[in-house]
């Protein structure tokens, strides 16, 4: 059935208590406007400012009962005739055992009329014995056919407000943005349109990043997603070719192209691997090779000491993930979120439970890469085929990629790689990773600034012989690291 068919049938059952959650006052008051069409009741609205008023008929004194939530509740309970009554912003009130006492007397029908009555709030909680009374209605998020309406009537506003100025609009570009306007309100919606309209008078390309940035502000209530504004392209990350393949193989089916029937989408990927190899920045990467935004989960951010408030922490980052879709989440660490033991009462693993459920049942695009540095933390369930795609392993960079992560990092600091011996340079600084190869270049610049000549190859190979990678501080933990993912996982390179 329709949203309205759904509403219409539990005023026509006489529902005692309704209770909508919506910031949206003005869609749910038109949402029962149009159920008066299948079936009639008398509809009234009120709040603290403006008292009761009716709403299914015109009148030029609207207003019909007091303010204060006693005698409105009092009124209600007296009238004469069954109607709907929509008590925005009410709850508050309820805890008053005197408010409590009167609502429940409408709701069991002593000595009144079945009236519906619908408590409309942004977030609605009820004594318990009131909830067990209660049904909750969730109205639908508009359709690409509502958006597209809306953006057109923003389109007409803003020539009707600038002397019949014309917005330039690209078609194509207006289907990304309806695409990634879905899973909000409309009215949300229509303020983030209104916005993109306003800021120059077009609907372009250019607009998306300005719509996601304006999408995750309004949608990241929790405070447990993070917004990684700059994202890498592969070109900027070294290596790592066969992963980069896999993720241009799944650019389509995730942005929802045309693609055969049968064909998933992509849920995600693990990359473990070596510190300092590259994982973050192939997360980022994996964004903007698909072109949607990168989200970061923080799992030290989730943990609460109150019982249940940590799952309910990642309930609500994954549903705002789920609202930014089509979008890329990056769980960094996984592992010292997932740790397995028994210190913590059992929250690991009621996360853990309920990340997995999520990774299976989730119907919203969301690409996860996880990433994780110390295999042996991870637990069995989390790695067992179909939770991921794919799992990647990240190594040290063999000599061809040092030679392109020296060229890299010379070219980003504005060096003449044709100057510097690279092969050589690549040889020397063979179980480096990334990260040390950079900092070797860095720290090349301060000796040739201290000195006071410009970088060459020969201050650069003194700065890497100096430096004592990671797999020679760590050698056992790397080695056995490398040992075992292997012959597990997938090369990235």
């Amino acid at each position: 059935m329709s949203e309205l068919q759904d509403l219409a049938a539990l005023i026509r059952a006489n529902t005692p208590l309704i209770v909508i959650q919506s910031a949206d006052e003005a869609q749910v008051v038109d949402l029962f406007r149009q159920s008066l069409m299948q079936v009639w009741r008398a509809l009234h609205r009120w709040s603290i400012t403006e008292g009761l008023r009716r709403l299914d008929i015109d009148r030029e004194d609207p207003a019909e009962g007091p303010t204060d939530p006693s005698s409105v509740l009092r009124h209600i309970h007296a009238a004469d005739q069954r109607g709907i009554y929509l008590l925005l912003d009410f709850h508050p009130y309820l805890g008053y055992a005197s408010h409590q006492r009167l609502l429940r007397d409408i709701l069991l029908r002593r000595h009144c009329q079945p009236h519906v009555v619908v408590l409309v709030g942004t977030k609605v909680e009820l004594p318990p014995d009131l909830e067990a009374m209660a049904t909750r209605f969730n109205p639908r998020l508009p359709d690409a056919g509502a958006l597209l309406r809306m953006l057109r009537e923003e389109v007409a506003g803003y020539a009707r407000e600038h002397g019949g100025r014309r917005v330039e609009v690209d078609t194509e570009a207006v289907q990304q943005i309806l695409r990634n306007l879905q899973g909000l309100s409309l009215g949300d919606a229509r303020r983030i349109a209104r916005q993109l309209i306003h800021a120059d008078g077009a609907l372009a390309a250019g607009d998306l990043p300005q719509l996601a940035r304006l999408k995750f502000e309004l949608l990241n209530r929790s405070g447990h997603l993070h917004y990684e504004f700059d994202t890498a392209r592969f070109a900027e990350v070294a290596g790592a070719n066969r992963l980069k393949r896999w993720i241009n193989q799944r650019r389509l089916p995730f942005i929802g192209g045309a693609v055969p029937p049968g064909l998933d989408p992509p849920k995600g990927m693990l990359l473990l691997g070596v510190q300092g190899c590259g994982k973050s920045l192939l997360a980022k990467a994996t964004a903007a090779g698909f072109g949607v935004p990168l989200l970061r989960l923080d799992f030290g951010t989730l943990y609460n000491k109150y019982h249940g408030e940590t799952e309910s922490n990642l309930r609500d980052a994954l549903a705002s993930a789920e609202q930014l879709a089509p979008c890329v989440l990056w769980i960094d660490e996984i592992e010292k979120g997932l740790a397995s033991g028994g210190e913590d009462g059992g929250v690991s693993r009621r996360v853990l439970g309920y990340l997995l459920t999520w990774m299976a049942e989730r119907k919203a695009p969301v690409f996860i890469v996880a990433t994780a540095n110390a295999v042996h933390e991870l637990p069995p369930e989390l790695l067992r085929k179909g939770r991921f795609d794919e799992i990647f392993f990240v190594d040290l960079p063999n000599a061809d990629t040092r030679v392109e992560l020296l060229q890299l990092h010379l070219s980003k600091r504005e060096l003449d790689t044709e100057q510097f011996q690279l092969p050589a340079l690549a040889a020397a600084s063979e179980g480096f990773s990334g990260a040390e190869i950079e900092q070797a270049v860095v720290s090349g610049l301060y000796a040739a600034f201290a000195e006071g000549r410009p970088l060459d190859t020969p201050l650069l190979m003194a700065e890497i012989r100096n430096t004592r990678p990671l797999s020679v501080l760590m050698a056992e933990q790397v080695q056995a690291l490398r040992e075992w993912a292997l012959p597990r996982t997938v090369p990235a390179d």
